[in-house]
């Protein structure tokens, strides 16, 4: 179930995405087993609950209700960066920072 989504989700990550935690073929048993997951968890939904997901550091994966017997079927990267800083804008203070040490910094 869900084979179109899935090549197009390898194909994806084996031509843009760079992952030193998983080579494509890891990528793609991992998806096997979240797809596995997200299934499970979208069958097993309570009443009014319309999806199913199932994530891991690299993919989420989100079964939808539709209209159609065959729920809709959504695959993200969950994109990181080791080199991204978490800085805060000039105009935000971070808690407990006196106004003196914010213009030392700047």
């Amino acid at each position: 179930m869900f084979r179109k989504e899935i090549a197009a989700a390898v194909k994806a990550y084996d031509m843009f995405i760079v992952c030193l935690a998983k080579s494509p073929e890891e990528f793609e048993a991992a998806l096997a087993a979240l797809m596995q997951k997200a299934i499970n968890a979208y069958e097993g939904r309570a009443a009014g609950m319309r999806h199913g997901i199932a994530l891991d550091k690299q993919v989420t994966i989100i079964l939808s209700q539709s209209d159609t017997a065959r729920p809709l079927c959504g695959i993200y990267f969950n994109l990181h960066s080791p080199y991204q800083k978490n800085a805060l804008p000039k105009t935000v203070k971070a808690i407990g920072e006196s106004p003196t040490a914010a213009e030392d910094m700047a």
